[in-house]
């Protein structure tokens, strides 16, 4: 008798507070390109799928399409995610869903960063804002982040070269974390 095996749950969330936009097109790209390499069960948020039910203090007064997209997170095996970057940071409501997070949920998942932005200078945000908030979670952050500009990304989801490079590199990375992950829980159950 042959045992199922679970497909890792993986959610792509976009801090993105509009549809069409170019972060959920970048995470949605990464995702594209690990169920490539991989059999996943693949998800993708992002704000508009919250609604307005972000904007409370703690998670008991979350709406219930805000609750979704938390429980989501937390339950997931993996996570691609994406900020727009406004200012030289990320997304405030981005921030804020992490805040709304039980970090030891996080601890140990496998993670891939992405942002879009306005130009070159936004570039960074993804190592000196969101590496150092999914550190605080003690979550395995893959090596290569994926950071596009105005013209890396169109609205037909078609990626530059060098863009393309960067989320390929970034799905196989994500898919032997979580390899790595699922061994270390397997291990542990043991």
């Amino acid at each position: 008798m042959t045992r199922s095996v679970r497909l890792p749950r993986v959610v792509a969330f976009a801090a993105s507070p509009k549809r069409p936009a170019r972060t959920r097109l970048l995470v949605e790209a990464v995702g594209a390109e690990l169920t490539r390499l991989r059999r996943v069960d693949l998800r993708v948020y992002d704000l508009v799928d919250a609604g307005p039910g972000l904007g409370v203090s703690s998670r008991d007064e979350l709406t219930l399409p805000a609750a979704r997209l938390i429980d989501a997170i937390e339950n997931a095996d993996a996570l691609i995610v994406g900020t727009p970057v406004y200012q030289g940071g990320y997304a405030g409501l981005f921030k804020h869903v992490f805040d709304l997070i039980e970090p030891a949920r996080l601890a140990g998942m496998p993670v891939v960063l992405t942002a879009t932005g306005g130009g070159l200078r936004h570039a960074l945000v993804v190592e000196h804002a969101l590496r150092p908030l999914f550190g605080f979670f003690a979550s395995h952050i893959a090596p290569t982040s994926v950071y596009a500009g105005p013209d890396c990304l169109t609205a037909a989801a078609e990626a530059d070269e060098a863009l393309t490079l960067r989320i390929n590199a970034a799905a196989a990375e994500l898919s032997a974390l979580i390899d790595v992950s699922r061994a270390a829980k397997a291990g542990a159950a043991a």
